[in-house]
């Protein structure tokens, strides 16, 4: 075992894991004060769910042995072959198979929680934590497999996936397996779910834009890890990964901003926070295998790309309410392609065939093209079958007086928000002036949906 390469593993994991909580804060700020603290359960809840389905079974399927033809893992019994031992594919030294499957666990975390940004605001709280299992054990599970999976990586013998073995196709630290996943399910669950109520007459703005930095920035953090860690060990090539993230990221950013200026005459908060996501999303999948040059010219492609394809929502009257499909589905595609135009051996002597721009030729382009639309179709149709399942038995979406009233008093019997202690108001816990009676409280019987929620939200 190398002690450093664990170390850095480990605190990748850590770094990822804390992706989750920035994602729930950045899509947090941008809804309404009423469904806020909806918003951030939905996210923080993914890890739950997910790390005990990960323990269970879905490390398993995603990277046990399978003698499926590269299509999903074998399954033994809980934990039963990764809990010990090393992890046969690191490199010349090894980490422990614990510290890679923690590591991945992140991953399959936050892929889920990406999705929740599409259905924000109308969503029920239990049906979408049925749906984050069953999700993750029948998409994210296997298109992981197809990816992550190399031939001997978690055994000498263990077959992998046939994206990763037998395609050839490319993606560093998962512009496929992540957010062209996360992104196709969102489209699919968003056209489940049907337009919020009043939209898109009446729009949504962000409530609170520094929870939305916040969070952007938390991500940015977290992406170390995501990206640099993914190179399993302590080296150069983590360092390149990390360079790379750096710079994809600010030209984007940039990028954003003045295709805002150009478009509305402001660069906005909302809009740099956004780049940024868009940037990182971009240069997830090129990370290892680009150069500095490459990396810039992804992040570019990202900043231009992903605010005109969020524009389209509004075309295709599509309620994506946080432009889950215009960042991840879209720029997920665009880092997966560009991947076959600019991967160079100078980065990464392991990669199969030279990108465009270094002499090999349309090869690596295709095989990124193949990958990536076979992952946004699976996704996409799987997602809408488990979609209109869960609506069709145990209802998917919040009522009419809920969404009206807002998610989190109907769905958690909670607001965000105290606005009337900070008026001098009268609560259930302040005690009123002498003389004055105690107000009553609600009956315990009465329905939470017919509580009215304080209008403190924008309008």
């Amino acid at each position: 075992m190398n002690t450093g390469d664990t170390a850095w593993l480990l605190a990748c994991a850590a770094l990822v894991m804390l992706m989750t909580p920035g994602l729930a804060f950045f899509y947090a700020g941008m809804v309404r004060a009423k469904s806020v603290l909806t918003m951030l359960m939905m996210n923080v809840i993914c890890l739950v769910v997910v790390g005990l389905v990960w323990a269970v079974v879905g490390f398993d399927l995603a990277f046990g042995s399978d003698g499926f033809h590269g299509l999903i893992g074998g399954v033994s019994a809980p934990g039963a072959h990764w809990s010990v031992g090393a992890l046969a594919g690191s490199g010349e030294h090894t980490v422990p198979l614990l510290a890679f499957a923690m590591f991945q666990l992140m991953f399959a975390v936050i892929t889920p929680a990406l999705i929740s940004g599409a259905v924000a605001e109308r969503t029920r709280f239990w049906p979408w934590l049925v749906f984050v299992a069953l999700w993750s054990v029948l998409v994210y599970a296997p298109v992981a497999h197809w990816v992550f999976a190399v031939d001997g990586v978690v055994a000498p013998d263990a077959i992998g996936g046939w994206i990763a073995n037998r395609l050839h196709a490319l993606d560093f630290a998962g512009g496929t397996a992540v957010h062209m996943n996360a992104g196709a399910a969102a489209l699919a669950l968003a056209i489940v779910l049907g337009r919020r109520t009043g939209w898109p007459e009446a729009i949504a703005r962000p409530h609170n834009l520094p929870f939305t930095v916040l969070g952007a920035a938390l991500l940015w953090f977290g992406w170390y890890g995501f990206n640099a860690g993914s190179a399993l060990s302590a080296n150069g090539l983590a360092a390149m990964a990390f360079a790379n993230t750096t710079v994809a990221t600010c030209a984007a950013v940039l990028a954003w901003l003045v295709v805002e200026q150009l478009r509305t005459g402001s660069p906005t908060t909302l809009g740099a926070a956004s780049g940024a996501v868009a940037g990182l999303v971009a240069i997830t999948p090129a990370c290892g295998y680009v150069g500095l040059w490459g990396a810039i010219a992804i992040g570019v492609a990202a900043g231009v790309i992903c605010p005109l394809a969020c524009a389209l929502k509004w075309r295709l009257r599509l309620d994506d309410s946080l432009d889950v499909v215009a960042i991840h589905l879209v720029g997920g595609l665009v880092g997966t392609l560009l991947v076959g135009v600019f991967a160079t051996s100078a980065v990464n002597p392991g990669i199969p065939t030279e990108g465009l721009l270094y002499g090999g030729g349309w090869t690596q382009l295709g095989r990124q093209a193949v990958a990536a639309g076979v992952v946004a179709c699976y996704s996409f149709v799987v997602t809408l079958v488990l979609g209109y399942l869960i609506r069709a038995t145990i209802g998917f979406r919040a009522g009419r007086e809920a969404e009206h009233g807002g998610l989190d008093l109907s769905e958690h019997a909670e607001t965000g928000y105290d606005i009337t202690a900070g008026r001098g108001g009268t609560g259930p816990e302040r005690t009123p002036p002498a003389g004055l009676p105690m107000p009553r409280r609600a009956p315990e019987h009465l329905d939470r949906r017919s509580v009215p929620v304080p209008r403190n939200e924008h309008p």
